[in-house]
């Protein structure tokens, strides 16, 4: 019970129903778009969310090449991966790797929103990104997801 006498409903992982969503990145901020698709995933959007259980959706992002930054971002930000080798830090500015590998730059938006934790991990398995509009997601019958904050471009 809590302060004020109700039961708080904790839901189990046997009783989580997933559903598959599509979202379209098409001229929408990284930032932005990542948020939303976070908390699809953690299931925040639901009325039983229970934080310490899996209990978000699927998520399909489609068009990751044509996500954008604001302003002078695009230019700027970097993003920096260490090899665990003396002096192996490596840096990769944000228009380079959107060219080479777009959904690297929406996977690690989404991801480094997600808890740092094992639970962390296994709701990322749950994001699929797609730098075209094509993906083999069909069999699921994934519904649009319309973003309800999107850039103003």
């Amino acid at each position: 019970m809590d302060q004020y006498g109700k039961i708080t409903k904790s839901v189990r992982t046997e009783d989580v129903e997933r559903e598959w969503w599509i979202v379209d990145a098409t001229g929408q901020t990284v930032g932005r778009l990542a948020t939303q698709v976070a908390t699809i995933l953690r299931g925040k959007h639901k009325a039983l969310y229970t934080p310490h259980v899996d209990c978000g959706d699927f998520v399909v992002v489609i068009n990751a090449d044509k996500v954008v930054l604001q302003g002078k971002r695009a230019e700027q930000k970097e993003y920096f991966h260490n090899t665990q080798y003396p002096g192996g830090g490596r840096f990769r500015k944000f228009r380079d790797l959107v060219q080479s590998k777009p959904e690297e730059v929406v996977e690690l938006a989404v991801k480094g929103m997600l808890p740092k934790n094992s639970l962390g991990r296994q709701i990322g398995k749950k994001l699929k990104v797609y730098a075209g509009s094509e993906h083999q997601h069909e069999a699921q019958k994934p519904k649009q997801y319309v973003l309800p904050y999107t850039s103003n471009n």
